[in-house]
Order: C-alpha cells, then structure tokens, then sequence
C-alpha cells in the first residue's frame, strides 16, 4: 500500500475523554473547533493561515471573545479534520489509501489552497493521488470504497471518476504485461502448473481474469460503474464479463452460497439481482447458462422487477441446450400446491421454439439461429425434466402435456425419455381416466422405443392395452426386419388400429389421433378370434424358420408370450363382465382396452402372429 508521510514535528495532540482534543504545549489555545461530539482546543495562527473557510468563519464572530466555531458539516468528520489540523501545525501526518480522501475532502472544506499558501495540503494530496494512489491497483480500489460515505464530497473533486478510470485501465491491460500483485484464490490454469523439460516451472502466466476477485470487494452500485467502465473501453472480452459477474453473484448473493437470506436485506439483494441482470452481456455462451438459471431463481423468490426477468429469461432461451436438469428444478412461489414451477420452464421452452422460427416481434434482427443438435439437446432435455417433474402428484396433466407437445416435432433418436416421463406421470397419478390416459400416451411414438424400453413397456400395466400392442407389433416388424424376414403388407383394417403412417410410409407420425382409439368388438368375437388364434399357431407349428433367425426371436419370444397371457387373461375376464351393468366401472375400462388390443390383434396377418407367438 501507497503512503505518504507530511510534516516533521512529534504529534503533540493529547485526548481527554472520547470529546476532547488538544494541543500538549506551553501556550493556551485560544479557539475552539466542535465537530461533531468532539471539541478540539487549539490555537488561530497555525490554523487560520493554512485556511481561507476558518478565517472566514472567525472574522464572523465579530470582536466578543467567544472564539468558538462550528464545524459540524465537514467531510469525515473529527478524524478528517484533525488530519487538517496536524498538517496546520507541522506535525507528522500519514496518509494511505484508507484516509487521503476524507483528508482531501476536508481540505477541500477548509479551502486548504495554493493561494492561501504555496504547498498547502491540496496540493499536496493532489498530488499524492496522481502518483501513487491512481497507479496502483489494489489502492484505487480501496479508495473508491471510501468514496461512498464522502458523496457528494468525493463525486464533485473527481475522484470517483478518476477511480473507475485507474481501475478499468489496469483490467484492459494485457495480462502479460500485468506486474503487479492482485487477488487469484480459484483454480489455477494448466499452464501454471507445466514445467519445463529440466524440471524448473515456468514463469506463471497471469490468467485474463485475474481481476475479477477483487472487484468482489466493491459494493454493488460501485461495482456497476466499474463493469460499465470497463466495457466502455472495449477490450476485454464478454466472457471475461461474465466470468467477473459470475464470481460476484457467487459472493454476494444467498442462493448461490447456500447462506439465510434475512428479511430485511431483501431489498438489497433485489437490487443486486437486477443489477446483475441488466450488466449481462449481449454476446451467447459468455455467461453459462446454469448460473443464468440460478439468477432467474433468485429473481423470481425475491420478486424482482418484470423487465430484467424477461430480459433474463430471453437469453436463457437463446442458450437453452446447455442447460442441466437440475438447473430448470426451480421451486414454486411460496403459497403454491406445485412443487415444481413448470410455467417458468414452459416460457423459456415458448422462447426457444420462437427463435427457431424468427417469430419474436422485439427481436427483428433474429431471424432463426437454432440447429438440429441444438433442437435435440432441447427436446432430451424437456423429456428428462417432465420425468422429474411427474412426480409432483399436484402437476395437472394439462400442463404436462403442453410442455412436451411444444417440443414433439423435434429430432429424437429415441422416445426412452419420454416413455420414461409418461410412465412416471401415470404411476404418481393412478386416477387418470381412460381418454386422459390416451391423451398422455399420444406423446409417445412406440416405433422410436428402445428394445430396453420396449421389454420394460410390454410388461407396464399402467400403460393402456392398446398403447402395448402397438408396442409389440412395432417391435416384432423391426425383429422381422432384422432377422432377414419381410414384414407382409399389412391389410387396411391393421392400418386403422395403428398410428397413421406406421405402415408404408416414410414419415411415420409420432401420436395417435382420436380415431386411432377407437374400434368395439363383442365378446364372442373376442372369444373366436383367440380360439382362432391359438388354432392358427398350432396349425402354423410345422413353419420351418432358419436356426439363426430362431435364435433372433428367442428372447423377445418369452417377452410376448407374457403379454398374450395378459390378453387371454383379460379375455376370460371378458366373458364374466359381459353381462354387467356397471359399464362405467374400472373394470368396463379394462374390458374396453382388452376389445381395442384384440381388434388390433385379429387384424394381424398370420406371419405376423406366428412370429409373436413362435417359442
């Protein structure tokens, strides 16, 4: 730290109490200066010819005795102006980083100036900042720190100013030619750590955000002066922003340091919220995106103003892909049954199909910029948060499915995840009705299944029956396919219980439209065609099929034979409840699913079965 040292008399100033101060000498004073509690007894001459404002103020007490004045306005107070006071009587004054500007503003009070006498403490002061104060780093950060309770004092001489310029200037330099000392306490850089080839370690690299610890020190307003001066320079790179901004939410705010938030701060860190907010950088993937989430968390607990919410959540959108599960688990308002906030989650999904299609009306310029890649990582990510986020048993199924709907028509490889979010959703809400059960189930397009997702679907009794069938039909013609057999054309009445464009087409649809539900069979047609059906496999026993295929369809052959039991077992059921009057009942439900299963069943072509049910 910087220091300078004025006068060259002993410090002669004795205290008497906590509210006196005076001069240990042989003559008497004969004024007295009150600032504050503080009464200084001391003496005119020394005093009124450094000072043109004391002067002043004692010609105004007129030719009566009472030499008493006072100073209860000036800038810092007793400390501020006894450092005056010192530098009046030639004693020796030290000045650092901590105390110069309460001294300067003092003087600058008492008009401590060239034309009252030549080296007055402006001055000298003046001088001392310029020099040593300014050029250093650490210093001037300390400085602007003081300047605060100095306002407007400390705003008016400049040396705010003159701050924020000395510290953005020493952020703009090129780290390589940084040589002086700052604070570095994260993780260091690889190439810090690299040695050369005999051993000795290189000189350390000073990394391009060596800065940014320190302004963590600076109270939020100064530190948005710092970061806008900064950026007003033009050579540090967003990423280095964001990187500061990070570092200093970290720091500063309760959410991301996992400390209490007390009431009465609140308000303080919903200003910082959305002063955070408003200093994020235009530029994408400069800011990650989990720390723009746990922003949005703590803008919406703490009730921030609407606008920097939806700027924030704008330009999570625009970097949606890189988004974790675990950053969009943002925890309902209090007050709320939801455990989740799923509106908050569907509006930045709503954000980011709108900057795939180029429709946002305040954003002009933004004419589509979302990828495949990107489109697919979205829609991953929307199937692995629903599956989360089914089980809160209060999430309507409304809400459900209008947030996978929103992502439906994006690329997948697989639908395993949102098989997976169907069949949590239905085991934490066992009371669905039938056509809810449809409406979820459409979600899903069974031709996309796994063969793990198969295995595990065929043997899910929460699924409809029908939503099964489909399953095994599906894959049964994909082991066809691979075993070397050709799936026969399959006859209009299958096209009709099978999800349109299942079968010879090339775009295959990915739901089930209402009529693909429906379809009605008496139960002895449901009885004769699974007589017929078990007459048809056994008539079908002598098919030869190559001993390598066989072996293909092996295991996928004790899956089926599993769930054909479950339909036979249904059926049989069938028959008792055909008679019943409770139509409306849960069983009436299950007879319905077994009439739509067998239908889709007895519209099969014969290999077809005979491959479902071969052993």
């Amino acid at each position: 730290m910087k220091f300078m040292k004025l006068g060259s008399k002993p410090d002669q100033f004795q205290t008497d109490g906590d509210t006196i101060r005076y001069v240990a000498t042989e003559l008497a004073s004969d004024m007295v200066v009150s600032v504050g509690d503080v009464k200084f007894y001391l003496h005119k001459f020394p005093l009124l010819s450094k000072s043109s404002q004391l002067q002043k103020l004692i010609a105004s007490t007129g030719d009566n005795n009472n030499d008493e004045i006072n100073l209860h306005d000036i800038p810092g107070g007793p400390s501020a102006f006894e450092i005056c006071a010192k530098f009046c009587y030639g004693m020796v004054v030290t000045l650092n980083a901590y105390n110069v500007v309460e001294a300067r503003c003092a003087a600058e009070y008492l008009e401590m100036y060239e034309t009252v006498e030549k080296g007055n403490l402006v001055y000298k002061i003046d001088v001392f900042l310029s020099s040593s104060i300014f050029r250093s780093w650490k210093d001037s950060i300390i400085v602007l720190q003081t300047t605060k309770s100095l306002l407007p004092w400390s705003e008016e001489l400049k040396i705010v100013i003159h701050c924020l310029d000395s510290i953005a200037s020493r952020a703009s330099t090129d780290p390589l030619k940084v040589d002086w000392s700052y604070t570095y306490n994260r993780k260091k850089l690889p190439s810090e750590n690299e040695h050369d080839w005999n051993g000795v370690k290189k000189l350390q690299t000073v990394p391009k955000d060596w800065w940014v610890e320190d302004l963590c020190e600076l109270q939020i307003d100064l530190y948005k002066r710092v970061i806008t001066t900064i950026r007003a320079k033009g050579r540090v790179s967003a990423d280095v922003i964001g990187e500061s901004l990070t570092a200093y939410a970290s720091r500063r705010l309760p959410v991301f340091n996992k400390s209490t938030m007390q009431e009465n701060e609140l308000l303080k860190y919903r200003y910082l919220v959305d002063v955070i907010t408003w200093l994020l950088p235009m530029e994408r993937s400069c800011v990650p995106c989990s720390f723009m989430l746990m922003l949005l968390h703590a803008s919406i607990l703490l009730e921030c103003e609407e606008t920097g919410r939806k700027k924030l959540m704008q330009k999570i959108s625009q970097e949606l892909e890189e988004a974790t599960v675990s950053d969009l688990m943002i925890c309902s308002p209090s007050g709320e049954t939801a455990l989740y906030n799923v509106d908050v989650v569907h509006d930045l999904v709503e954000l980011f199909v709108m900057h795939e299609n180029g429709t946002r009306a305040d954003c002009p310029d933004d004419l589509g910029f979302t990828s495949d890649a990107s489109k697919a990582k979205v829609a991953r990510l929307v199937d692995d948060y629903m599956a989360k986020a089914a089980r809160d048993s209060s999430l309507p199924l409304s809400k459900f499915v209008d947030l996978a709907e929103m992502v439906s028509m994006y690329p997948r490889s697989s639908h395993d995840g949102i098989y997976r979010a169907i069949d949590m959703y239905l085991k934490e809400h066992p009371g669905l009705t039938k056509s809810e059960k449809k409406r979820i189930c459409r979600l899903m397009d069974c031709k996309k299944l796994s063969a793990e997702a198969c295995m595990h679907a065929v043997q899910n009794e929460r699924l409809p029956m029908r939503v099964i069938v489909q399953v095994l039909f599906f894959e049964q013609a994909r082991i066809a396919a691979a075993t070397g057999y050709s799936t026969p054309d399959v006859p209009g009445s299958v096209r009709a219980m099978l999800p349109r464009g299942s079968c010879g087409s090339s775009r295959s649809a990915t739901t089930n439209s209402d009529e693909d539900w429906d379809g009605d069979q008496t139960s002895e047609e449901l009885k004769g065609e699974l007589a017929s059906l078990r007459l048809r496999n056994k008539g079908d026993s002598g098919l030869k099929l190559n001993d390598a295929k066989l072996n293909g369809d092996k295991v996928t052959s004790k899956k089926v034979k599993k769930m054909f039991s479950r339909l036979w077992s249904n059926k049989d059921g069938l028959g008792e409840n055909s008679s019943s009057d409770t139509s409306e009942s849960h069983v009436s439900t299950g007879v319905e699913e077994t009439k739509e299963a067998m239908v889709m069943v007895k519209a099969m072509p014969n290999q077809m079965k005979n491959l479902m049910l071969t052993k």
